[in-house]
């Protein structure tokens, strides 16, 4: 017997901005590359039409770590460039093949640009590195937060000037982290009252600035909402300069090890009506998730893993917004939404990536979530409408197929990942079809 879906306009929740992922870490190798590969990779995120269509880039402003040579950075690619240079001045020359990539996906499509920092230019900092030597000190030096401040805001309107559509800037990533040489990359701890001053001090240099009248704040970014996460969004929200400038608090999804037995769903509910109760109205972005896990994963089970967070953010969290960590991998780890070679500047493409398209290719931006509702125990099921269409995101992570129904007469279009398919397009009858065991499948009615 089919599962009954009742999809329901009426009922409206947040209104999403799009889908996205960092440049960190591949962009400055793959930008490098001969045009043909790099062009590919580049497509295969960005393009609206052959491939994910991803409206978000994050760029990674770094601390110079790759010029200077200093600190302990095990994979050569964890260091950064910065566009400052020992006299002061600025070399625009610098992490072009990084550059290259941003440009790129603006080109193909990307109408969304985050610049995000993990540490400050190392000149700057108590260390005179990228990564501190006491864990969980604050590296950034006090009289030099506006030498900070300047930094950034000087490269911002660089690249507007230059045409590249940045909408927030991101000072402060992942501020509980330790940030010692032991962790392999850039990185700057804060704490809440750091916080607090510094993105103060970007507010108030952004407002004398008119060619960032149109730029935001972002943070804070914390990295994991089980730890702090309140405290950290308190410094931030509390403080009606930094409020001028930030219009939402930017969250990562990673999850302590010592932690992983509290459920990720409750977690995530406590903190959606912690907002709710003290900033209604205030969206929250998912802005770094990546599945925690060694080995390369090109099956299903990493591709079912980041649809159900996916759903939970969409979901509970109310996120406007989703990005990946990392587009692209070159490690041996579970993350990125394609597989490289380095040494052979080869890709390979795992279900993650199509899975992602399930989302990012059919969820378009200005669409608003709206009611679904089903009691099948394990179908994980989100809706969303558009004025071009009506879109159901149906992921099966069981190993039976499911039957559905949307109770009606019509045509819908079925888009199936699954073990043998990848974004493979189904015409399906809505008053019932199936949709595969463990799958994620986009199902698109025009209209509804």
């Amino acid at each position: 017997m089919a599962t009954n879906l009742h999809i329901n306009p009426s009922v409206a929740y947040q209104t999403i901005e799009g889908f996205g992922a960092s440049g960190a870490w591949w962009a400055q190798l793959v930008g490098g590359w001969p045009n043909s590969t790099r062009r590919d990779i580049l497509r295969l995120l960005y393009d609206k039409e052959s491939g994910l269509g991803m409206r978000t880039y994050r760029y990674n402003l770094g601390g110079g770590s790759k010029e200077s040579g200093k600190g302990c950075y095990p994979n050569h690619l964890r260091r950064a460039s910065s566009f400052l240079r020992e006299d002061g001045n600025y070399d625009w020359s610098r992490d072009a093949e990084a550059v290259w990539c941003m440009r790129e996906a603006v080109r193909l499509g990307a109408e969304e640009v985050i610049f995000f920092v993990n540490s400050p230019p190392e000149r700057w900092t108590i260390a005179g590195q990228a990564q501190s030597k006491i864990p969980f000190r604050a590296n950034l030096k006090r009289r030099h937060e506006q030498d900070f401040v300047n930094y950034v805001l000087d490269v911002t309107e660089h690249f507007l000037a230059e045409e590249i559509p940045v909408k927030f800037v991101s000072p402060i990533n992942e501020p509980f982290g330790p940030w010692i040489e032991k962790t392999g990359q850039e990185g700057c701890h804060y704490h809440p009252a750091g916080v607090r001053r510094l993105m103060r001090r970007f507010a108030e240099e952004m407002k004398k600035r008119p060619a960032l009248q149109n730029v935001l704040l972002a943070g804070a970014e914390n990295n994991d909402l089980r730890l702090m996460n309140k405290t950290y969004t308190r410094a931030v929200m509390d403080d009606p300069a930094i409020r001028a400038r930030l219009d939402g608090i930017d969250v990562h999804g990673y999850v302590f090890k010592p932690l992983e037995f509290l459920a990720n769903g409750k977690v995530k509910q406590r903190f959606r009506g912690y907002m709710d109760k003290h900033y209604p109205g205030v969206p929250v972005r998912m802005t770094e998730w990546t599945h925690m896990q060694s080995g390369r994963d090109y099956g299903m089970g990493s591709a079912l893993e980041q649809a159900k967070i996916m759903w939970e953010d969409l979901s509970i969290l109310r996120a406007v917004s989703w990005q990946c960590w990392i587009a692209v991998s070159e490690v041996d780890f579970c993350d990125g939404l394609l597989y490289i070679d380095e040494q052979a500047r080869t890709f390979d493409i795992p279900k993650r990536y199509y899975a992602f398209g399930n989302f990012s290719k059919f969820v378009l931006r200005d669409a608003q979530r709206v009611g679904l509702s089903h009691n099948h125990p394990q179908l994980q099921a989100l809706a969303f409408q558009s004025k071009e269409q009506t879109v159901a995101v149906l992921m099966n992570p069981t190993e039976q197929a499911i039957a559905l129904s949307l109770g009606q007469a019509g045509a819908g279009a079925l888009f199936v990942t699954d073990e043998s398919k990848n974004l493979a397009h189904e015409n399906v009858d809505l008053s019932e079809f199936t949709i595969s065991p463990r799958s994620v499948n986009t199902l698109v009615i025009k209209p509804f």
